[in-house]
């Protein structure tokens, strides 16, 4: 079997790759790097290393690279018969290569393949795979659309491994932690006979993106943002201190009643307890140096209206359930001054340019809520505060 993989970078290779070349696919990695993608038509392998006693190495073989900005006609190819399509490039990214996925797939029901493909976007965001979707089926000619939902899925997956920012010799080479999960939305596939294993499959996917979502990134941002307050550049230096460890233990506390309230035919009390216990080992894991300022990146993104703060935020408000170490941890958002991320820089103007009130409205969307802006900016001064004491 053959997959098309957009995206190959630490997580494509560590995470996504890695899963399907156990599972026996050759895989088509596409992206512009020239360096990675050169390297992998040179060697057609490459390797990972788990950030774990005894750092295990795992070895990857069967793979080549395509460059979509150089050779797009070649992915089109790639994507006529191959057997799944995956992403791991970054939801902003989705819809600059949607053009390139509907064109390929036009070819591949216009050549007479009628096989079931699912294309399924491994993002870090809810309704990935729909989103993308949309977003490809923007360039669809309509004569070729009935063939489309007829044979191509987008099932919508929940993905989940830490892979840090690094720096190696060899330009394939990648370290990741030893935990991953893959949930994937069955009831969107097309193509049910392939079944991955390592991978889980739900009915329905919405609890797991959820309790992901509000568990890893919710925790790992509250880290970063708490740690970047009081002066810390790692994830590792931060969560040693004894005030940012509550801190993310009060934040998780709060997603865990959110997605219990929500979701308690999906999971017990008790699961998820074990779920943010082992969550927040993973982020204690000495093998694992992560940067702050790569969790806190896109810092404008990470404050929207569904995003891992807002949005639960405004279903505990709903429910009448407590979120202030959410929203001190949002208050301390606003402060993340990194100039070498394009949002910071993008924020910090806009801090100094606009209104307070105006900002936060912009950035979280929460027009239709003043009382919560005004918890924002109050926030928002308390963290101003712990910053100057830090």
């Amino acid at each position: 079997m053959r997959a098309v993989h957009f995206g190959a970078g630490n997580i494509g290779r560590g995470f996504i790759g890695e899963t399907l070349a156990d599972n026996g696919f050759g895989i088509d990695f596409v992206d512009v790097n020239e360096t990675i993608i050169d390297e992998l038509n040179k060697r057609g392998e490459y390797d990972i290393e788990l950030a774990a006693p005894g750092k295990k190495r795992i070895h990857v073989s069967n793979v080549d690279g395509i460059n979509n900005a150089k050779n797009p006609e070649k992915v089109v190819e790639a994507i006529k018969s191959t057997d799944m399509v995956t992403t791991a490039i970054g939801p902003k990214i989705l819809a600059i290569i949607a053009p390139l996925i509907a064109q390929g797939l036009t070819e591949r029901v216009k050549s007479g393949n009628t096989k079931p493909l699912d294309v399924i976007a491994c993002e870090n965001m809810i309704g990935g795979s729909q989103h993308l979707k949309e977003e490809v089926y923007k360039h669809l000619d309509d004569n070729v659309k009935p063939e489309i939902d007829k044979y191509i899925g987008f099932p919508n997956a929940a993905v989940d491994r830490i892979v840090p920012i690094q720096h190696n010799d060899d330009p394939l080479f990648v370290s990741v932690e030893d935990f991953k999960e893959w949930v994937i939305d069955e009831s969107q596939m097309k193509n049910k006979d392939i079944k991955l294993k390592g991978v889980d499959y739900a009915p329905d996917l919405e609890p797991y993106i959820e309790r992901k979502l509000f568990s890893v990134n919710t925790g790992h941002a509250t880290v970063a943002y708490t740690g970047k307050n009081l002066g810390y550049s790692t994830i590792g230096d931060a969560i040693k201190d004894p005030f940012v460890l509550k801190q993310v233990k009060r934040v998780l506390s709060e997603t865990r009643s959110l997605l219990y309230h929500k979701w308690n035919k999906e999971f017990t009390e008790e699961s998820l307890e074990e779920y943010h216990n082992k969550i927040l080992s993973r982020f204690q894991n000495p093998y694992i140096s992560d940067d702050i300022a790569r969790v806190g990146r896109t810092p404008i993104r990470k404050l929207g209206y569904n995003e891992r703060f807002i949005r639960p935020i405004r279903e505990l408000k709903e429910r009448n359930l407590d979120y202030s170490a959410l929203m001190e941890t949002v208050g301390r958002i606003y402060h993340f001054d990194e100039p070498k991320d394009k949002e910071s820089v993008k924020l910090m103007q806009m801090l100094k340019d606009e209104d307070l009130k105006d900002v936060i409205v912009e950035t979280t969307g929460l027009k239709d809520d003043p009382e919560l802006v005004d918890e924002i900016v109050k926030s928002y001064h308390n963290a101003e505060k712990d910053e100057k004491k830090a």
